[in-house]
This record gives structure tokens, sequence and C-alpha cells, in this order.
């Protein structure tokens, strides 16, 4: 199934808005004493740092897993792997978005004792995020500022043949 059958709606972020919204996950994130953020390359790199700059965590670190090509959701690759030392319950791992869950049951399993949380959350996706700002339907499409202008841009290297 192809992402235009599977989402009817779009849902823009604005810059703003996200940052708003990360600000709000930092502040229910404040009392936990966590020593590093590991971030879901490439989406949840923006809110990660975003709340790393707001818990004053300087340790971030990603792991890079590809799901989605430009048209449709394939197979998950490890692209980068994460350091599994250290004190997995000081942990948080960030994303942008939770949509079937695929990719953070994927992490979670690499990290069993970490502290999940993401952005925005989709019903799918749900039971894999110990928190999220913001709940939207399975069927949206979320349109990150990143993939925006005033409407969808693809990135640069799509037209790129490598």
């Amino acid at each position: 199934m192809s992402l235009s059958d599977r989402y009817h709606k779009t849902f823009q972020i604005s810059w703003e808005q996200l940052q708003r919204d990360c600000r709000s996950l930092a502040r229910r994130l404040v009392t936990r004493p966590w020593n590093r953020i590991i971030g879901i390359a490439r989406g949840g790199l923006v809110p990660a740092a975003i709340i790393a700059r707001e818990l004053d965590v300087r340790l971030v670190d990603t792991v890079c897993i590809s799901s989605y090509s430009l048209r449709e959701q394939g197979e998950l690759q490890v692209l980068k792997n994460i350091d599994l030392s250290g004190d997995p319950d000081r942990t948080l791992i960030v994303d942008d978005l939770v949509d079937t869950g695929r990719t953070a049951a994927f992490v979670r399993n690499m990290m069993p004792g970490a502290h999940f949380v993401s952005v925005y959350a989709k019903p799918a996706g749900h039971p894999y995020v110990d928190d999220c700002v913001d709940s939207v339907s399975q069927d949206t499409w979320i349109l990150f500022p990143w993939d925006a202008g005033w409407g969808y841009v693809d990135p640069i290297g799509a037209s790129v043949v490598r």
C-alpha cells in the first residue's frame, strides 16, 4: 500500500509549533536525571536537539533507521547503531512521530529500559511511547517544517541520480 493510499488528511506543523511542542514535552521530563538523549534519525534529530537544550543534556547520540522512501514504507534498515552501554534508566529516546510503531518497537528492543518519547503519535504507535505531546489520526500525514515550503517540497537529493 502506498503512502498516498494510507493518508487522507494533512496536518502542517510550523517551526514555532514544533518548538512549543518540544518545550512542552521537555517540561514533563525535567524532573528525571537524564544523562543522554538518543534521537531517531532523521525526524527525531530536531526534537532531540530542542529537548537536549531544554533539559541541559550535553550527550546526544543518534540511531539511524530507514523505513520510508518518498513513496512508501519498506523494511527497517539500521544505518547507524547506538552505543548500548550506559544506564538505560537515564537514557531518553526522542522521535518526531510514532506512526505504525514499527521503528519505535525496534528501537525499544535495542534499549528496553530507556524512556521513549515522541512529539506526536498515532493510535498504532501509542503503545510504544512513554509520552507524547499530541495525537493525530492514523490517516493523517504530518507535514513537518523541514518537509515544506508553502506546500510539500521534494528533498534536493530526490532529483539527483546516484
